[in-house]
This record gives structure tokens, sequence and C-alpha cells, in this order.
């Protein structure tokens, strides 16, 4: 049985230090996150960053450590400090409107350009001018079920240490290599010079992703890039591309959002790249 609650107050130093990173200018300060939720927790427990625990805090009421008992002892297991509160403590951190009682304070996990490159990545997403932190997230966890090597965002897109993003990727953020901050030029060169194909996701583009797998273009390394929601890519990026590729509307849907055309496009290349790959 877990003990009466430690944290008592949401005016406790531990408490008002982790509630500071629901904004972005603290994070990027202290190099710390939040991840909500059992899911994003149990992820954030067993990650480390260059051997170091990702999991560095956990605020958790009585009732989520009783529920989560395992969730607490990889938390422990990591180093991490751990923290019984009551609700109205995890309810101050929280960036929810119904938290699940678990928070969790991490180390930054992004992976330096250089290091994606260096891996010679086979498909990757590129967040290019994505704004909403909740289609962040979403793209995240998409290119993660896909079994893309990597996710890059430049340094037009949101934020990746958002809340809102954190809770779209559902334990993502911990699964596969992310970029931050990289100029969309820069990302397209690099992974050119990779011998990755740059592939522009644009609903006008002259190109139809049916056509593509027909002709069988799609099962080399390639890079998808996306743009912004509402406006799709601006032309000076659809030229940096090898090709830009629309996702075809068979029915009377006037166009597919964001995360759900990312979901067809990285589908797509990792069927046709595991068709074209040798068999052992």
């Amino acid at each position: 049985m877990a003990s009466a609650p430690e944290l008592i107050s949401p005016k406790s130093s531990r408490v008002a230090a982790a509630r500071r990173l629901g904004k972005r200018n603290f994070r990027t300060k202290e190099r710390l996150f939040l991840a909500e939720g059992p899911q994003a927790v149990r992820e954030a427990a067993g990650h480390d960053v260059q051997g170091e625990p990702t999991l560095v805090e956990l605020f958790s009421t009585v009732e989520a450590a009783e529920r989560y008992a395992d969730i607490i002892e990889s938390a422990h297991k990591a180093g991490a400090r751990v923290h019984l509160a009551d609700e109205a403590v995890i309810a101050d951190i929280s960036t929810t409107v119904t938290p699940q009682g678990l928070v969790g304070v991490c180390r930054f996990l992004d992976t330096p350009f250089a290091e994606i490159l260096a891996a010679k990545p086979k498909l990757v997403a590129v967040l290019a001018h994505v704004r909403d932190p909740g289609n962040a997230g979403t793209v995240l966890r998409c290119a993660d079920a896909a079994g893309a090597d990597a996710v890059v965002l430049t340094d037009a897109s949101v934020d990746l240490y958002n809340p809102k993003s954190v809770r779209a990727s559902v334990g993502s953020h911990f699964h596969l290599p992310v970029a931050v901050g990289v100029p969309v030029e820069e990302a397209v060169q690099g992974l050119k010079e990779a011998g990755v194909r740059i592939v522009a996701a644009d609903g006008a583009g002259q190109d139809d992703l049916d056509d593509e797998l027909d002709k069988g273009t799609m099962g080399v390394p390639t890079a998808w890039v996306f743009g912004n929601e509402a406006w799709g890519l601006p032309e000076e990026t659809r030229a940096l591309a090898d090709a830009v590729v629309r996702v075809p509307i068979h029915g009377k849907a006037e166009s597919l959002n964001l995360a759900t055309a990312a979901a067809v496009c990285l589908y797509a290349s990792a069927r046709a790249q595991r068709r074209t790959a040798p068999r052992s």
C-alpha cells in the first residue's frame, strides 16, 4: 500500500519547477520537458540519453502509484526522484483537462542531425513548416509505426517538447531519433548527400503517389517533407525536392489532414522498401 501524499501543496518548490516546464522558454533553459500519462512515463523510465536516464523526476497520485506499480518501480530503478502527491498537485503540474495521475520530468532527447545522417537512414519524415503541436506529435507517432529511421523538425516547425506534441506521440518521442531546429535547406542538402531521395508531400503535386508506387520509385531511401497544416509547402521548399507527390483522392473528400496524409505516404514508402530489400 502506498504511503500518504508527500507533496501536499502546489506551492512546493519542486512542483513549481515542474509546472514551469509547461512553457517553452523554461524547457529550453532547463533542457527538460513533461511526459504525462502511464504510456509516456513508462517509455521514459526505460529510456536513456547517452547513458543518462531520461526520466529524472516523477509525480504520482497514490491511486496511480498503486495502479501502475511497475512504472513506479521502473522509475526508482532509473534513479528518478519519485514524489507521491495529491490530485491537486498533479492537476497543477499537468497541462491536460483530465490528468491521469502520472507526470514525469524528462531530459531533452533530440539527436544531432549529423548523427542521423551518419546512420544512413532509409526512411525519414521532415516536418518543414508544421505549427500545430498535436499534428507534430501524431506525425512522429506515424513515422514510428511505419518504421521510419528518424524524424527531422526544421527551425520553422513547432517545439518537439510542447506538451500537446508529447501527448499526441503517445510515447513515440522515446522510440526513434529526432533532430530539431534544422533549417530546411540544410536538412534537404544533408539528406541528399546521404543518398536519400527527397519527396515533398503536397496536395497540388504533379506526381501521384499511386503512379510513383507503380513505377517503383518509392523503394529507394526516401525523406518525406511535410508542410503547414493550412497552406502546405511554400514554392521554395517544393523546389528543393526531387519530386512533389500528392496523395490521390478517389472519393469526394476535399483533402486529407496532415497526419493522415503523412501516414499514407510513410507506409507507402515502408512497403515499397520492404519489397525491394534483399532477402536473407
